[in-house]
């Protein structure tokens, strides 16, 4: 073999493919081949690189439809989460809402929709049973949700409610209208009243592409007993994520006729998702409100979790003893609209040099105790209320510490007057003045007459001030914060809400 051969420069030569001494080595030619075949391939790929730099951006392949983008809940990649794990926070835009109405009853429950409902904000239908009377030539109402007329429901099995039948397929028909990137799906009565900001920060912890089923259960256990306790009571309202409303529309009609026994819309719901293997995820701030008389305990003592939603309003006495139904839950917005996320939250103060007790539920109300009372009582909710279905004293899923009837043992109880934003940015000022128990009491003869209950009782005003919360507190572990007795002056008591000192 020749060791003098002009070294090869020019590899794309075609002799140099083509032509070869049949003299040389196999050894050599072996490394000719693998050689011309590397830089073959390196072009090829430099040059398909470019190619994709410049062409569109359309993938190579395409998977089938049933196999292609699903995520560990199911849920098949549309342009909206093409972007995997960079989709941004889910914001009020993301929220597909479907309000369960009548043509009968929304006249007198528009009112509630529309204390939270935002036109071009808010998204979604109340979906009624016809269409609005035409002969009354009335318009439909500017600040209420738009409309839509359910499909015909009259095909499928019933045996006490078909109404229930319709209210259960507003999930699967708002799955269907295809509004553009609807990350959840959220569902309720024509008077379930939504907190929408903290109802945002809830759903925006999960992630919308797996599947979740997230609401809570009734207050009262008989309701959950008849009932479910893994069911979303839908008056409370639910959410469904986009991976589930995807699997749910595809079986809720054959699934709906399976559970033509079951009473309500939402219990049918609860066995359909139940088939797809799927549980409720609970959130406390759901409030189903199945109680009867006050809901007074039940508000005072709010669990530590934003306030997502309130039902049967109208079930109940209103929220604001002087107020109506409809202004007390305007009044309670107020307060929300300041603060959001610090609504009805709990913080407890002590004065140890008088042995008093102070509990707050911003926005709402405060109580003052003569005596020293423990953290653990002050959480638990005064019983002003029975349950919903017998008008019972209980049981409740959650315990209550009763209402004494003597007047010695009662809170000084104070409610919400005024709240605004304070002067310096990022605070707010509430007000809350007592309510007029103490002539009522001397009227009736009941009046504390112990003298370490006077002082409280001199107290006529309760101002609280406290730095905003964010939204973003609610990711963190649930935690209550706690005040401070500031100053007693002229009749008022100033308090300052803070963290909890260790």
């Amino acid at each position: 073999m020749s060791q003098d051969r002009e070294p090869c420069c020019s590899p794309f030569k075609a002799r140099d493919f083509i032509v070869f001494s049949i003299e040389k080595p196999p050894s050599d030619f072996l490394f000719r081949v693998i050689r011309y075949a590397t830089l073959i391939i390196l072009v090829a790929s430099f040059s398909l690189v470019l190619y994709s730099a410049v062409t569109s951006s359309t993938p190579w392949f395409r998977f089938p439809d049933d196999a292609a983008g699903h995520s560990a809940g199911g849920l098949q990649a549309t342009a909206d989460y093409a972007s995997g794990d960079n989709i941004g926070e889910t914001n009020i835009s993301h929220l597909q809402f479907g309000v369960a109405g009548s043509v009968t009853t929304w006249k007198e429950r528009r009112h509630y929709s529309e204390l939270w409902w935002e036109p071009n904000v808010t998204r979604g239908y109340v979906w009624l049973d016809g269409k609005p009377d035409a002969a009354a030539s009335i318009p439909w109402p500017k600040n209420s949700p738009p409309y839509r007329v359910s499909e015909d429901w009259s095909r499928f099995k019933y045996s006490s409610s078909q109404a229930a039948v319709r209210i259960a397929r507003i999930v699967s028909e708002s799955f269907r209208v295809g509004l553009p990137n609807v990350r959840w799906f959220v569902m309720g009565d024509d008077d379930t009243v939504f907190f929408t900001d903290n109802l945002v920060s809830v759903l925006a912890k999960y992630d919308h592409r797996q599947m979740y089923y997230i609401g809570a259960n009734s207050e009262s256990v008989e309701q959950d007993v008849i009932h479910a306790y893994g069911m979303a009571f839908g008056g409370g309202g639910f959410a469904v994520s986009y991976g589930l409303a995807e699997k749910l529309a595809k079986i809720l009609d054959g699934c709906l006729d399976r559970y033509f026994r079951f009473y309500g819309s939402d219990q049918r719901i609860w066995a359909c998702v139940s088939e797809i293997g799927v549980s409720l995820t609970t959130e406390r701030g759901f409030h189903q409100t199945d109680i009867r008389g006050d809901p007074y305990g039940l508000l005072a003592a709010h669990p530590v979790a934003p306030l997502v939603s309130l039902h049967h309003i109208d079930a109940v006495s209103p929220i604001f003893p002087t107020q109506t139904h409809l202004h007390s839950l305007k009044s309670l917005f107020q307060a929300y609209r300041v603060d959001p996320a610090r609504i009805l939250q709990q913080s407890f103060c002590y004065d140890r040099r008088r042995n008093w007790s102070i509990s707050v539920s911003w926005g709402y109300t405060a109580q003052l105790y003569s005596w020293v009372v423990p953290a653990h009582m002050l959480e638990t909710p005064l019983q002003t209320f029975k349950t919903w279905r017998s008008q019972s004293q209980g049981p409740f899923t959650f315990n209550t510490r009763p209402v004494t009837s003597d007047p010695c043992e009662q809170p000084v109880i104070y409610f919400l007057d005024e709240v605004r934003e304070g002067a310096k940015g990022g605070e707010t000022m509430s007000s809350y003045r007592r309510r007029a128990q103490a002539q009522a009491q001397a009227q009736s003869g009941k009046a504390c007459e112990r003298p370490d209950y006077a002082p409280i009782m001199a107290v006529q005003r309760i101002k609280v001030s406290a730095l905003k919360m964010s939204p973003h507190d609610w990711k963190k572990g649930p935690g209550r914060q706690c005040c401070e007795m500031v100053k007693l002056k002229d009749s008022t008591l100033q308090v300052k809400i803070r963290s909890c000192i260790p």
